[in-house]
């Protein structure tokens, strides 16, 4: 299983990153490398707490990702 992810760098040059499909999975690191390998913890995590909890497992059905133009 495999969840789109968003990266963004930071003004201090490290990195945040989130999962749409996972409200409130978020990590970060001060490298690229570092803040994907936490944010693949977070994800383990965010599962394991579904799985314990009862709660369903999110899944990336039904979501699209669009980049829409906007003039400047």
């Amino acid at each position: 299983m495999g969840y789109t992810v968003i990266l963004e760098r930071e003004s201090d040059g490290g990195y945040v990153v989130s999962v749409p499909a996972l409200p409130g999975c978020v990590s970060q690191g001060d490298t690229r490398e570092e803040a994907l390998a936490n944010i693949r913890e977070a994800i383990d995590l965010y599962l394991e707490d579904c799985r314990e909890s009862g709660d369903p497992i999110p899944s990336e059905a039904g979501r699209e990702y669009i980049e829409v133009e906007v003039g400047a």
